[in-house]
């Protein structure tokens, strides 16, 4: 008992030497792994995609190796517990768990009965059921959810649905794993906030991956990072901005890095504070960013007078969407505002109450998704429903030959770095990777359109920078791109036009420089902190620089 109690009090986690390799995989993804967690602490994992960050954190659950199987080593101890000895049903009052693809652990017909779930797995008096459910209600900011079917919910909202759960049962561990990927601003916003009341108000520790640092690097106490071949690197959120590349930092304090700052902002308040920022908006009067010079072909997709429900309510209406060969638009808007719904229109995946799609100047209404997949290629929210091979080389390959073309799929493997992966089992990958890994699949194909539902979840900043490059690449092959996504910052660099959705329709369409100014929710933290046509750190840095 007393060596328990030791354990305990050094962390409420424990991983010693921890080695983890995979069934049917030649390397370990952790190899030595050392960590403690204190109890009451708010602690970043961050790295790059399949550095191990999702197995450490199912380490700390028992599912590895009790679910995932795969060869172990070391020892992890949980709240005092050896999870050798205590798998995941052991451990659900101790440690709740979100994980990357929230869909996968919903498992009722309404969010009030997935929110008591748990509590009824551990018998919790109907009184005290009742009053938790109502309080994480609340905090997610999901009461309008209360009784819709969790499998009717859009990707942001099952996420937040998903947290309710497990905050629900009051563990003594939060573990999360990129618990804002599919979240609004709003919605991200309401979900760290409550992390944080949950932290400090009453000790919660929480232990989350993100790769969008913008989010969350103010938040917490401690960042470890992980990266292949090197022993991890534990820093506070103030050491890991100067250490860490600034592709992966809050783009304000990736501006402070640039302009050689001292004091590196981390919140943009921090930054509208700094005492170097009057002579910055000084240097940057008579200076305006660099316009950005496109030349879209011909129409591709026309859509007009578009209106379509869901669950008898109406989620588009009197939409009217033109987009040309070679443009990059960008569909945003709060979760549940239509992105995925407007897609799904297009393809041929979703019913139409009225309106007309056109593709290629050619009446698509209401047409055989099969119709249009070689026109068309679409990257879903959830990429592992494109896979049915047993290698990632052999689902390019059956792309491929769909389409009747020849492509050289081992060099598209390596433009989207996962050459390495061309033999493994596509679902065997990690989440960001198995997005790149969805998105290779579709090119193999050669669309003329292609459309991506949220394609940086789960993606790492390197793999999204390289990913923004590939989408220029495309685009100036004449392909239009159209892409839903929450990331402002992605959109902020890459794209050419911004549809906002809101009130069942557009509620903005523009380019970056008029849609995400002057918002105080899509915007950049560059133009939170600079104003006027400021979007990006490369905008200020070129502006400077000429």
């Amino acid at each position: 008992m007393s060596a328990l109690r030791s354990l305990d009090h050094a962390g409420i986690a424990v991983l010693e030497d921890v080695r983890y390799q995979y069934p049917r995989t030649s390397a370990a993804v952790l190899d030595g792994v050392s960590w403690t967690i204190a109890e009451g602490s708010f602690a970043l994992l961050i790295g790059l995609s399949g550095t191990g960050k999702s197995t450490m954190l199912r380490c700390l659950n028992g599912l590895v190796p009790h679910f995932s199987g795969g060869r172990f080593g070391g020892a992890v101890h949980v709240a005092g517990r050896d999870t050798r000895a205590n798998g995941p049903r052991d451990l659900s009052g101790t440690v709740g768990f979100v994980f990357q693809d929230p869909e996968t652990q919903l498992l009722t017909d309404r969010v009030d009965e997935e929110l008591a779930f748990g509590l009824e797995q551990h018998g919790v008096a109907p009184v005290t059921m009742r009053k938790r459910v109502e309080e994480v209600l609340d905090l997610l900011g999901i009461v309008h959810l209360r009784d819709r079917s969790p499998a009717r919910l859009s990707g942001g909202e099952r996420q937040r649905v998903a947290i309710a759960a497990a905050l629900a049962t009051q563990p003594r561990l939060l573990v999360l794993d990129e618990p804002t990927s599919q979240l609004d601003p709003w919605g991200a916003e309401e979900v760290l906030a409550a992390l944080t009341r949950f932290n400090e108000d009453l000790g919660l520790t929480v232990v989350l991956a993100e790769h969008r640092l913008e989010r969350v690097l103010a938040h917490v106490d401690t960042v470890r990072m992980l990266e292949a071949g090197k022993a991890p690197l534990d820093a506070t959120p103030e050491t890991m901005a100067r250490l860490l590349d600034p592709v992966a930092l809050p783009p304000v304090t990736a501006l402070g890095r640039a302009l050689g700052w001292d004091d590196l902002p981390l919140t943009i308040k921090s930054a509208r504070q700094h005492p170097a920022l009057g002579g910055l908006r000084a240097r940057l009067a008579d200076v305006h960013p660099a316009a950005r010079r496109i030349s879209p072909g011909k129409p591709v997709v026309e859509v007009s007078g578009l209106g379509v429900d869901l669950d008898r309510r109406p989620v588009l209406q009197d939409v009217d969407l033109t987009v040309r060969e070679g443009e990059f638009v960008a569909l945003m808007g709060r979760n549940g505002s239509g992105k995925t719904t407007l897609l799904r229109s297009l393809l041929g995946f979703q019913k139409v109450r009225q309106g007309r799609i056109a593709v290629g100047g050619v009446d698509r209404t209401g047409a055989d998704p099969a119709e249009l997949g070689g026109t068309i290629g679409y990257v879903p929210q959830q990429p592992g429903s494109l896979f049915f091979q047993e290698r990632l080389i052999d689902e390019l390959r059956f792309t491929a030959r769909q389409r009747h073309i020849d492509v050289d799929t081992e060099a598209l493997l390596d433009r989207l770095g996962l050459a390495w992966a061309a033999e493994r089992h596509p679902r065997d990958l990690s989440g960001g990777e198995r997005q790149r890994a969805a998105l290779a699949t579709i090119l193999a194909g050669q669309p003329r359109v292609l459309v991506l539902d949220e394609p940086t979840r789960g993606m790492d900043p390197w793999h999204r920078r390289e990913l923004i490059a590939l989408l220029k690449a495309i685009q100036a092959d004449g392909v239009a791109v159209i892409m839903a996504t929450h990331d402002v910052e992605m959109v902020a660099a890459a794209a050419d036009r911004v549809v906002l959705l809101g009130d069942d329709r557009a509620v903005a369409d523009g380019p970056p420089t008029s849609v995400l100014t002057d918002s105080l929710t899509f915007s950049t933290q560059v133009n939170k902190v600079l104003g006027d046509h400021w979007l990006t750190v490369d905008e200020v840095a070129s502006a400077l620089a000429s």
